[in-house]
């Protein structure tokens, strides 16, 4: 068994679709021709540069590397990781089909195989940060083999995906991936930061940390005391004194697990009772799929915030925080070129 890194697009705007329809789909656009017939690739190679005749050819040898597994290294019973664009949580499943090419399909989903997507919705921070790094590849697809990255998964997930053991190595050698590729160092280095903060900030201090953000927003607050709170972790309102709008209701979650919809539904019913415009739901550990199908209808009413939410705001915010904060959570601005390796 081989464990395969697929991207739903650079946004994620395409894993709706990978989840609902049970499959995994190669998203080149205009790749409008039976992989199956290129298994030489040095003949991949030629088309594609026929195809992309304005691309570079160091672009289309990249491209050549995660375009040839779908149709000829890909295999029944490989595993699926699919990181979510949507939320800080990650999908898997299990090729359960043959390489499909459908000339007649929409652009760009030519290319598939079918999936049996048997763990949804794993909070990111259940991993080790060195199994993280291997899941940023700055690719759309690449095998996935450092850091004995395939056993200790399979542990995980027979772990209730939580860490069995401590990884047996933290360094790998530049062969350890098969598809040499860039590492997304952005989500890198929020995985790192979420590590260290939910480490700091768990229950209570979560509420704090939001309650700081939320401040330094422009908002005045009521943070709730610690114990029974009636759903209303924190209240925050703009205008003078906080008598103005918007009003917004808010819960937060540090637990371990995604939020499921029940909590959801609460949260509305809580910002009725307090005269609340506005609800703000908070999970470190991301959402169920049943919440996030609810974004778009609850787009006026509601905003959902993860792990990488709240690290978002964090630096948007970071001058405006107290010293205090900001010495419970040391971070330091740094510039890079951009690479746009990703398809």
């Amino acid at each position: 068994m081989s464990i395969w890194l697929f991207r739903a697009g650079r946004n994620g705007e395409y894993e709706s679709k990978f989840l609902e329809d049970k499959r995994i789909y190669l998203t080149w656009n205009g790749l409008n021709v039976d992989l199956s017939g290129y298994q030489d690739r040095d003949k991949l190679l030629q088309k594609l540069t026929e195809i992309y005749s304005g691309e570079k050819p160091n672009t289309i040898r990249n491209w050549a590397s995660q375009i040839y597994p779908i149709a000829h290294r890909i295999e029944k019973g490989d595993w699926i990781v699919l990181p979510s664009k949507m939320s800080s949580t990650i999908h898997f499943g299990k090729v359960v089909g043959d390489y499909t090419y459908d000339g007649d399909a929409s652009d760009p989903y030519f290319h598939y195989r079918s999936v049996d997507w048997f763990a949804t919705d794993i909070p990111r921070n259940n991993f080790d940060q060195d199994i993280l790094y291997s899941f940023g590849a700055f690719m759309t697809v690449c095998k996935i083999t450092r850091n004995d990255a395939e056993q200790r998964i399979k542990d995980m997930a027979a772990n209730n995906w939580k860490v069995k053991s401590a990884p047996q190595k933290v360094f790998a050698d530049a062969d350890d991936i098969e598809t040499v590729s860039q590492t997304n160092i952005e989500e890198a280095s929020k995985d790192a930061i979420s590590k260290y903060i939910i480490q700091k900030f768990q229950g209570y201090k979560m509420e704090q940390l939001i309650s700081e953000i939320l401040k330094a927003k422009g908002f005045t607050v009521y943070h709730s005391k610690q114990g029974a709170d009636g759903g209303k972790d924190i209240l925050a309102a703009g205008g003078e004194m906080g008598f103005g709008s918007p009003k917004i209701c808010v819960q937060v979650k540090s637990h371990d697990t995604p939020v499921d919809r029940p909590t959801l539904d609460q949260l509305g019913g809580v910002m009725n009772k307090v005269g609340a415009e506005y609800g703000l739901l908070v999970s470190w550990s991301g959402f169920k799929s049943s919440v996030e199908q609810e974004r778009g209808n609850q787009f006026f009413k509601i905003r959902l915030w993860d792990a990488n939410d709240v690290i978002d705001e964090l630096f948007n915010n970071y001058d405006k925080l107290s010293s205090d904060l900001q010495a419970e959570i040391p971070l330091k601005r740094i510039w890079m070129l951009s690479d746009d390796g990703e398809e």
